[in-house]
């Protein structure tokens, strides 16, 4: 195993770090308010979390911090426990971080990391596609200068749209200008810093100008309350919770840091990246704040400006601490503005015409995207529920799919041998496919003497298929007929075949020709 060398911060990581810091603050206040929890555990999420990342982390680059997926499934988790923002509500979430951060850890440390990717790509994709609308659909309020309620985010976006005269259009052209400032930022350079022109802009409107639209509000400018005075009794209640957002709130950083590593030829473990997740999450409970995940965006602006070394997550979770002193300034900033800041970042997880090609390639997977997509629309807010749901259609229709091999049939009257050949997957859901088609063909050739199962065109056989083998072997026998079984190249089959049948049985052929 080739020793990793050691990873020294370089001047690069303080810039990129510092940069990060200036996308990070707007944003963590931002996904704060989608979680449901008070804007200032939002940059209490932004502190520890990703100086804890960057003791553990396989990436050189992803930045670890509040991101908009996993700020809504701690609220579809949290909100039927409690009222969002309230004191229950802030201790149940550090509670649901906590259960993240140890599965993680816990998977990682046993170097299970690749459990991480069970989820198939069109249940993710369905998933991240109806979650992106929701997200949306909850910013439509305070976008055109409404309180905002957590819960029900289709019908309040179709009721602030129903009432036009309630509309302030001093937060619509907050929140138009931040889209703009943020869109228009990306064109010029990746680095410009679209997203504090547009809180600086907004903050002088708010506290200045006579703004009449909801504000942040007041943020206290202590440091979090260190420690783990949880609610234990209810950890029962966010285990399932939990584990949804373990394996589903790791996908988009896997993807971001793989990508990276490909692209660098550069290694990355799984299994380090789930250690350094779970323990940016154990941190973010530590200091009572909420689930936390890899922000592609800020992973990107890191590149970006120099960074090549995880450390500069940990500088910019220092930046952030230091900022904590200077809050207070943004109370005066309009939530119109961070709706802004959540609709440009989700923006582009909306995928409705990759949705839609997937039916191109297989109807079977398409049906399972979309009805993942449709469930989540449907189950809002318990969209936890809704991946769980499409999980088990993905394994349902992967299941389904693998039972269905195919089987050559070749018939020589003159010898009287019947030869079957699979084309698939033996296991326990497919070997009796195998039983059922012998016995079709017995019926129609019913003077064949001999028969040959050739399994060299089988991609994988499992103990199950191996069994069933040998009882059709018995029964085939016992009907007077001789049967031979022709391994196929994978070695772990022929193991199996020649443990079941013995070492030197007639009955495994090496040979196909005798």
């Amino acid at each position: 195993m080739t020793q990793r060398p050691a990873v020294r911060p370089q001047w690069g990581d303080l810039v990129a770090g510092l940069s990060v810091a200036l996308v990070l603050i707007p944003q963590s206040l931002a996904y704060a308010e989608l979680a449901g929890m008070p804007p200032v555990y939002g940059l209490y999420a932004a502190i520890l979390p990703p100086i804890a990342a960057a003791f553990f982390a396989s990436s050189p680059y992803l930045q670890t911090g509040p991101v908009a997926i996993t700020s809504m499934l701690t609220l579809a988790a949290l909100s039927g426990l409690a009222p969002p923002a309230s004191a229950d509500y802030v201790a149940l979430a550090a509670l649901l971080a906590l259960t993240v951060g140890a599965l993680r850890l816990a998977i990682g440390a046993a170097g299970a990391g690749f459990v991480a990717f069970l989820m198939s790509q069109p249940v993710m994709m369905g998933f991240s596609s109806a979650a992106a609308l929701l997200i949306l659909a909850s910013q439509l309020p305070p976008l055109l200068g409404l309180e905002a309620m957590p819960g029900e985010e289709i019908s309040r976006a179709l009721a602030a749209l129903a009432r036009p005269g309630e509309w302030s259009l001093a937060a619509l052209g907050c929140g138009i200008g931040t889209l703009a400032a943020i869109g228009g930022g990306r064109r010029l350079h990746v680095l410009f810093p679209g997203v504090l022109v547009a809180v600086a802009v907004g903050v002088l409107i708010g506290r200045y100008a006579d703004y009449g639209a909801p504000l942040v509000g007041a943020i206290p400018r202590e440091l979090p309350p260190w420690g783990f005075d949880l609610a234990w009794g209810r950890a029962r209640e966010l285990l399932v919770p939990g584990l949804v957002i373990a394996f589903v709130g790791f996908a988009e950083p896997a993807a971001i840091a793989r990508t990276l590593a490909t692209q660098d030829r550069s290694p990355w473990s799984a299994n380090r990246e789930l250690m350094g997740q779970g323990a940016a999450n154990i941190a973010a409970a530590l200091s009572h704040a909420f689930p936390v995940g890899g922000s592609f965006s800020r992973t990107m602006v890191n590149r970006t400006a120099g960074g090549r070394t995880r450390w500069s997550g940990a500088v910019a979770g220092l930046a952030v601490l230091a900022f904590l002193p200077c809050a207070p300034v943004l109370a005066a900033l309009p939530k119109a503005v961070l709706a802004g800041v959540i609709i440009a970042s989700v923006l582009k997880l909306v995928r409705l015409r990759a949705l839609w090609r997937i039916g191109e390639v297989s109807r079977a997977q398409a049906f399972v995207a979309w009805s993942t997509f449709g469930l989540t629309l449907w189950l809002a807010p318990r969209i936890d529920v809704a991946v769980g749901i499409g999980i088990v259609l993905g394994i349902a229709v992967h299941l389904w799919r693998e039972r269905r091999i195919h089987i050559g049939v070749h018939y020589e009257p003159a010898a009287g041998e019947l030869r079957l050949v699979p084309v698939g997957v033996l296991y326990f859901g497919s070997a009796n496919v195998v039983d059922e088609k012998l016995l079709d063909e017995l019926v129609r050739h019913p003077e064949a003497k001999r028969v040959i199962f050739d399994l060299r065109r089988v991609g994988r056989i499992d103990y199950t298929g191996v069994m069933v083998f040998q009882r059709i072997v018995a029964d085939a026998q016992a009907a007077g007929l001789a049967v031979h079984i022709v391994p196929g190249d994978p070695p772990q089959g022929e193991r199996l075949l020649r443990r079941v049948f013995g070492e030197d049985s007639p009955v495994i052929l090496r040979d196909p020709a005798r």
